[in-house]
């Protein structure tokens, strides 16, 4: 299999999932510019972390309005995988591509920390790494992680079966505490309707080798190359 590296001016993070991508699928992925209009055949795209375009309008705002992006959409469209990991989270939600908002973070300051996650459905190619219910430790790095949709946004997302995964205290229960960027029910990463989009704040690549702390992050990457192989 093949991925595609999307990157703008302000990502920050496409070093880390190229070398997450790279020590799980053997070989190289793609890193493509912005400016760039048309994609080439993938199997998976990915958006890295940053501050695409500075923030400056919104967080992903205007790396939404990319022209690369109609492609991503098209091809999204077509059922090719995309993955957006913190910013990318926050450039598909503004694109459409996925529903609700980040928001600045319920205590108006940056984190960056390890959490924990708890996996609610192993029922897709990005989570059928983990088994639903385990619990997973990975950074974050953001100010603006807060997600939020209205309710009957909320309750769709929950009866689909699109919350990939939630925040959560070491033992897998939901305390506020580990919920310190304020997130609606606790939500770390959502699916689209047909699992093929999937958006989390948090960075599992930066958990893929013992010298980052954590390792939780490899089942990620094996199982979703596993099943685009």
């Amino acid at each position: 299999m093949q991925a595609a590296i999307v990157i703008f001016p302000g990502s920050n993070r496409e070093q880390d999932i190229f070398d997450a991508l790279h020590r799980c699928m053997g070989h190289e992925p793609l890193k493509i510019w912005h400016r760039d209009a048309d994609l080439p055949a993938v199997d998976l795209i990915v958006i890295p972390g940053g501050f695409a375009y500075g923030d400056y309008l919104r967080c992903g705002a205007m790396a939404a309005h990319s022209p690369i992006m109609r492609d991503v959409k098209m091809r999204a469209e077509r059922g090719t995988p995309v993955l957006g990991i913190c910013n990318g989270f926050q450039v598909l939600t503004e694109a459409g591509m996925l529903p609700g908002a980040l928001l600045v973070n319920r205590t108006l300051k940056f984190h960056c920390k390890d959490v924990h996650l708890r996996v609610e459905t192993g029922q897709s190619m990005f989570t059928c790494g983990y088994e639903a219910g385990q619990v997973i430790r990975v950074p974050v790095a953001h100010h603006d992680g807060n997600y939020f949709a209205d309710d009957a946004t909320l309750d769709r997302i929950e009866g689909e079966g699109r919350v990939a995964f939630r925040y959560c205290a070491a033992d897998g229960t939901l305390d506020p505490e580990a919920n310190a960027n304020g997130s609606a029910r606790a939500i770390a990463g959502i699916l689209n309707e047909t699992k093929t989009v999937l958006g989390l704040m948090p960075h599992p690549e930066d958990a893929t080798d013992p010298l980052l702390g954590s390792t939780d992050g490899c089942a990620f990457f094996t199982g979703l190359i596993g099943a685009l192989s």
